[in-house]
């Protein structure tokens, strides 16, 4: 039954798969702004912040950060695209703007 619906086994319907890719593939896992993001995806920011982040962020695929949206190793794995090397997306922080530790 959840195959009609197009449902993965984690849960996961097509709109948070194209969620997924349209930062991993057009962001580079992030940090990427929701508005950049409802914008890539036709979709209201609303409709993101409410319908499609919190069971991704959940699952520990994304991060909210101060600046923007950050993909998680494990959103990577899912999709089958290899995780980026930037401590970023390894490690889940930012570094600081002025380059400080």
């Amino acid at each position: 039954a959840l195959r009609n619906l197009e449902v993965d086994t984690r849960g996961l319907d097509a709109l948070d798969h194209r969620y997924l890719s349209c930062i991993a593939v057009n962001f580079g896992g992030g940090p990427v702004g929701v508005e950049t993001i409802a914008a890539s995806l036709s979709e209201a920011r609303d409709a993101i912040e409410e319908v499609i982040e919190p069971f991704l962020i959940q699952l520990g695929f994304v991060n909210r950060t101060p600046r923007g949206r950050l993909l998680t190793p494990h959103a990577f794995r899912h999709l089958g695209l290899a995780v980026p090397q930037r401590p970023e997306i390894i490690q889940g922080i930012l570094p600081l703007e002025n380059g400080d530790d």
